[in-house]
């Protein structure tokens, strides 16, 4: 019998924080859910970790691991509480960031609205330096005028600093010694620079993405060392590392180096548990539906792995419109974000309709009926009245809901207004943030040239298959999954991922007259990092993997497309089977090629990563002859086409065998979630205890 080796995921959302301690040796695992501490984030990760330990009987010590994802990061960039920043460019350029690009994201608006940047404008300066574009000197940085300058910031009461100097990512001699003179008059100075942030071609976007990065920094680091002390306090001596955005994990050093890259870490963690359940069911096409108390995120499985990007806004001033943000350049799972979740204020516009969100009650003071001080009514709040939540057994029956607290809440502030009953003011609601999802859904599938209609939709998070049936009917999607341990899905995929991390480097060149040794040593240069990296970080040197990737385009185009490259030495033969990936990837984006123009490649990558988790989770086990238990009995919910409350079956998720198959409509509750099936759909149990419904017109 091996012996146990216990591994924690835990995942901070914007309502709850949730945990999952595996033991690898055997696949039995405990989940916890608690509500988030929003005061300090790493008050609810410690009460939620030592109270799933003290039930299940596992000591701190025996942790050998816990991985880590937070929306820390998103939160301080659009709440602007991160610190006071200044920027460093290169004369004449110190408005690039604010001027932006001549893109307007709605052609027609006059009135149109941009996040503001990071720095205002009194702290952002003009650097006498200048360096060419292919990474020639023309003008020598004046040191003795930042060593002046940092004087000023520090009296200024600056805590950061940008660096972003013209054409650095060829050569970065500059940056490097602008930073060295900061630190030489201000060492507690926290200072990013542009060459080693984001080494890419595209200043606005460079310069963007390097302030992000030091403007959080020194919140990451406070809070990565609060919650690293709590940890010890209570005992723990395990490895602590942190999910990145990009779907692998890194040390706690490289993730306070680059914060920028946890900007989506939690959601990407949701991800990659979609794709590994879908991989154990025979799935490698899924729609990933992660729902929780403040937030939706749609994301879009192909082939067993989520889509990749490498370019992400923050901070959109319009919902769902590419350049209303602010770009940041660094590798993030692909995936669509909206302010929908079970915390979602449902209020009367000044038209007299009916909105919700994206504005969220979040944990504090959270929905009405918490009885925590919430006022405003909420996605959860109707739910409840709809029947769909048992205000006795929510989260297990650790948080009792106020049913006539929800109802009152959703009277005055929405059926009086309107002048309809509680329970139309409920639906109304319900179906209201479902269609907003279900769009979000479907621009996201659809932008990336998939159909809806193909992908089964699967629902987790804690609100997520309470609203993943309606959705996968909205979408026509031919199946709806909702995994085991659904409420707390997204801590599973910590589990799931390998140390990584990813390098670029712009250098451009066309394909037909390259100069094959440079971009050999380019890579060589990117891969001996990544290895090194790893190896500091406990990955034994034969375990580590590289993966190469280029960015390109036809001449004179203003965008690329991603392509790999193939491993080994580069050379003029390689350039036949680099066009054609090119051309695959082209034709399948556009449906046409222009063979008559030259490609040229804009961008090198590589990733380099460890070894991957192998995770089986084993469910717990029902005896037979408790058979008669899985109906915990019936309770009226809301189904409008059966003329409004039904007598609706209850299941216990815990008590359900594979092979066994029900009718719907019918609810399944577990501990931290509830499945709503509607009528004329079947449902059924799989090996892994996953939850199939499926529509009675399809079967048919």
């Amino acid at each position: 019998m091996k012996p146990s080796h216990y591994r924690v995921g835990v995942d901070i959302g914007g309502t709850f924080t949730d945990l999952i301690v595996l033991d690898d040796a055997s696949g039995h695992f405990a989940v916890g859910k608690a509500l988030t501490t929003p005061h300090d984030p790493s008050q609810a990760v410690e009460t939620v970790l030592l109270e799933t330990l003290t039930q299940t009987g596992i000591d701190a010590s025996a942790v050998q691991q816990i991985i880590h994802g937070t929306t820390l990061v998103t939160n301080a960039i659009i709440e602007r509480k991160g610190s006071p920043t200044a920027l460093l460019a290169t004369q004449g350029f110190r408005d690039a960031i604010e001027i932006r690009r001549e893109n307007r994201y709605e052609l027609y608006d006059l009135m149109l609205e941009m996040p503001q940047p990071l720095v205002p404008r009194y702290l952002r300066f003009d650097v006498p330096q200048r360096t060419l574009a292919d990474g020639t000197t023309l003008q020598e940085l004046d040191v003795v005028f930042v060593e002046q300058l940092t004087r000023e910031l520090v009296a200024y009461g600056v805590e950061a600093v940008a660096i972003t100097f013209l054409h650095s990512f060829t050569n970065p001699r500059a940056e490097q010694e602008a930073r060295a003179a900061i630190l030489r008059v201000a060492p507690h100075m926290r200072v990013a620079i542009s060459s080693e942030v984001a080494p890419e071609i595209r200043e606005f976007e460079r310069t963007s993405t390097t302030i992000a990065n030091v403007y959080v920094q020194g919140r990451v680091e406070e809070y990565l060392a609060e919650l690293q002390a709590r940890l010890a306090r209570a005992g723990f001596k395990s490895t602590f590392l942190m999910m990145l955005s990009s779907g692998g994990i890194a040390t706690v050093e490289t993730a306070v180096r680059f914060p920028i890259r946890l900007l989506e870490s939690g959601p990407a963690a949701g991800a990659l548990a979609a794709a590994s359940y879908g991989a154990a069911c025979g799935y490698s096409d899924l729609l990933s539906f992660d729902m929780g108390g403040t937030t939706a995120k749609f994301c879009v499985i192909d082939q067993g792995q989520p889509l990749i990007t490498y370019e992400f806004e923050v901070d959109r001033r319009y919902r769902f419109k590419k350049g209303s943000g602010l770009p940041i350049k660094a590798a993030v799972i692909e995936m669509i974000e909206i302010g929908a979740g079970g915390g979602s204020i449902a209020r009367i516009d000044s038209l007299g309709l009916l909105k919700v969100g994206p504005e969220s009650a979040g944990a504090e003071p959270g929905p009405v009926c918490y009885g925590r001080g919430g006022i405003e009514p909420t996605v959860t709040d109707a739910d409840l009245v709809l029947g769909y939540l048992d205000p006795n057994y929510f989260l297990g029956g650790r948080l009792t809901l106020d049913l006539a607290a929800a109802r009152q809440a959703i009277k005055e502030k929405v059926a009086d207004r309107s002048g309809i009953s509680i329970e139309e003011a409920a639906w109304g609601i319900h179906q209201i943030v479902n269609e907003g999802m279900a769009n979000a859904a479907r621009i996201h599938t659809l932008e990336r040239g998939k159909d809806p209609h193909r992908f089964p939709l699967f629902a987790f998070g804690g609100a997520g298959p309470v609203h993943g049936f309606r959705i996968a009917r909205a979408l026509g999607s031919p199946t709806l999954i909702v995994p085991f341990g659904a409420g707390v899905a997204s801590a599973i995929g910590f589990l799931t991922a390998p140390l990584a991390f990813d390098f670029v480097r712009s250098w451009p060149g066309r394909l037909d007259d390259l100069d094959w040794e440079k971009a050999n040593r380019l890579l060589a240069e990117m891969e001996a990092e990544g290895q090194a990296l790893l190896e500091a970080s406990g990955v034994s040197p034969e375990q580590v993997s590289h993966r190469r990737e280029a960015d390109l385009r036809y001449v004179g185009q203003g965008h690329e497309v991603r392509v790999s490259l193939p491993l080994g030495k580069l050379d003029s033969e390689s350039a036949a089977a680099i066009t054609d990936s090119f051309e695959q990837v082209y034709r399948r984006l556009y449906e046409r090629l222009s063979q008559s123009v030259s490609i040229e490649i804009i961008n090198w990558r590589v990733i380099s990563s460890g070894p991957t988790p192998q995770v089986r989770l084993q469910a717990p086990q029902r005896e037979q002859e408790e058979a008669h238990s899985v109906l915990k009995g019936y309770r009226k919910a809301y189904f409008p086409e059966l003329g409004g409350y039904h007598d609706t079956p209850v299941y216990d998720r815990y008590r359900l065998l594979a092979g066994e198959h029900f009718a719907g409509p019918a609810i399944v509750e577990e501990h931290e979630s509830t499945t709503i099936i509607g009528p004329e759909s079947k449902f059924r149990i799989d090996e892994q205890r996953n939850l199939f419904v499926e529509w009675e017109e399809a079967q048919a």
